[in-house]
């Protein structure tokens, strides 16, 4: 009798988890790390179990600025807007879409305050990771130690990338260099929310299209 409950009950844990691996590997999330590193189904189990799914209406908050930011977040559908308040003015820092991270890497890492704001730019889903218990993970597992440590890579070079944007392009070459590495953002972003991100003012950012077509 205790060896057939036994066994009902790893049948019972063996459906679970594959029903459960099944559900999460049709998310981009599971795409997305599994393109991003070599990893079991085991530590694609736990990242998945402390991975908290939220949805968000156009204009809801992720991330205020002023607030210690404390999570990970992942786009699963629609995208986020990252902004800095400037004396009442938003300026435009980064669009994140389907299938990419983002957070504030300085306020995470030094728990100070986060000088920009994420907004969700559209009915948008995301997973968010909290900070502590991705560390507590790194401790358990080489696997997703590895993962944080590609991700981090990756979130680095998206920062140096988008200042470099200022640093060594003119207006017209910024534009163009969206043309041909993010060419979703000139599809989804709206004139005005791209100029700010541009650094240009909207009239500039049209003559700049027009001349483009």
């Amino acid at each position: 009798m205790h060896d057939r409950i036994t066994r009902v009950l790893r049948y019972v844990q063996y459906s679970w988890r594959t029903q459960n691996m099944t559900d999460n590997s049709k998310t981009l999330l599971y795409k997305k790390i599994t393109d991003l590193t070599e990893i079991s189904v085991s530590s694609l189990d736990k990242l998945f179990e402390i991975a908290t799914q939220r949805h968000y209406k156009k204009g809801e908050t992720i991330l205020k600025q002023g607030q210690i930011c404390k999570t990970i977040t992942f786009v699963e559908s629609g995208y986020l807007r990252t902004f800095i308040d400037k004396e009442g003015t938003e300026i435009n820092t980064d669009f994140s879409f389907e299938g990419s991270f983002t957070t504030n890497l300085k306020s995470l890492r030094s728990a100070s305050s986060s000088d920009t704001s994420i907004q969700a730019g559209e009915t948008t889903t995301i997973y968010e990771f909290d900070k502590d218990r991705l560390l507590e993970l790194y401790n358990l597992s080489a696997e997703i130690e590895s993962f944080g440590r590609k991700l981090l890579e990756q979130l680095l070079i998206a920062q140096e990338e988008h200042t470099n944007l200022f640093k060594i392009y003119s207006p017209t070459e910024r534009y163009q260099y969206l043309q041909t590495n993010k060419p979703e953002i000139l599809q989804r972003i709206s004139l005005s929310q791209l100029s700010s991100y541009l650094g240009i003012a909207r009239e500039t950012l049209s003559r700049i299209r027009k001349n483009k077509e």
